[in-house]
């Protein structure tokens, strides 16, 4: 028994190589990298010079960078609990199988295939103060007062990009409404016998049972949020006076002029960010199944 044991711990560390060889050089290498630069002052081409926490320091010191930070929260949060709960209520609808179910969850996941590019130019163009969609139809309907330069206002600028971004539910809602699909219909019949309603069977059956599929999506939304770039850098470039900024934006200004140590503290700074939020969500709405309790 021992012998065989043995044989198969060999076999299992052999084919184990090659997937820790790429996780070394591919995640543990690169973190370590940041880690490191983030106490350097380097511009990638003179002699690095060791600075210690300077640039954690310097960075909390900095009113944008806690705007950023706090930008990203926001995010966070928007992705998390807006964008998710709406991707969990379309897919509680749709599992009920209304009629053109299959071509509406077509439609919700076809913003997922095209590019944030074209999708933040679309909305640019919406958004246009002169003659963006959004104030011609305002104008056109009689409410010329609520017409505004969505994305050059101070007021409306971080609000108009996080309502542009968190409709797109497509990619969650397929992932929950998978989930949702393999709960036997056993279930939802006897609840049905017993006088539950649709709200009823939904509280205490569907919602128990997609826990866990609930906080993954929300893991990765909120993940997603303190990553978040692309649509922000495309629509306003951190403005106006920084209003929108996020950490992503300020790495990549970093990174652009050349203070890959200060870039590799931001950086640092997201990591230690993102771990800490994993752990909430897992000791918090993450720390026990509900599912597993319902099936025993």
């Amino acid at each position: 028994m021992y012998v065989k044991s043995s044989k198969n711990a060999f076999w299992i560390v052999l084919f184990l190589i090659p997937l820790l060889i790429l996780f070394f050089f591919y995640f543990v290498y690169p973190l370590g990298f940041i880690f490191i630069t983030s106490t350097l002052k380097w511009n990638g081409v003179s002699k690095p010079e060791f600075v210690g926490l300077q640039h954690f320091i310097s960075n909390f010191q900095n009113k944008t960078f806690l705007l950023s930070v706090k930008n990203n929260f926001i995010w966070l949060f928007a992705n998390g609990f807006v964008q998710i709960g709406l991707a969990a209520l379309v897919a509680l609808i749709l599992a009920r199988r209304p009629r053109g179910w299959k071509f509406l969850r077509t439609v919700y996941f076809l913003p997922n295939v095209i590019s944030q590019v074209a999708i933040a130019m679309m909305w640019a163009a919406l958004y246009n103060a002169e003659y963006g969609a959004i104030n011609q139809l305002l104008t056109a309907i009689g409410l010329d007062n609520l017409t505004h330069n969505w994305l050059g206002e101070y007021a409306t600028a971080l609000p108009a990009i996080i309502v542009q971004q968190v409709f797109y539910i497509g990619y969650f809602m397929i992932i929950i409404l998978a989930s949702v699909m393999t709960i036997p219909d056993s279930l939802y019949e006897a609840a049905e016998i017993d006088g539950a309603n649709v709200w009823q069977q939904e509280w205490h059956i569907t919602i128990p049972m997609i826990k866990d599929i609930l906080v993954t999506a929300m893991t990765l939304a909120m993940a997603y949020g303190l990553r978040h770039f692309e649509a922000t850098f495309l629509l306003t470039n951190g403005g106006p006076a920084n209003r929108t900024s996020v950490l992503g934006i300020l790495l990549y200004k970093k990174l652009s002029a050349l203070k890959y140590g200060q870039a590799s503290s931001i950086s640092t700074t997201l990591v230690i960010l993102g771990l800490i939020m994993i752990v909430v969500i897992r000791s918090t709405i993450g720390r026990k199944s509900s599912a597993s309790d319902l099936t025993q």
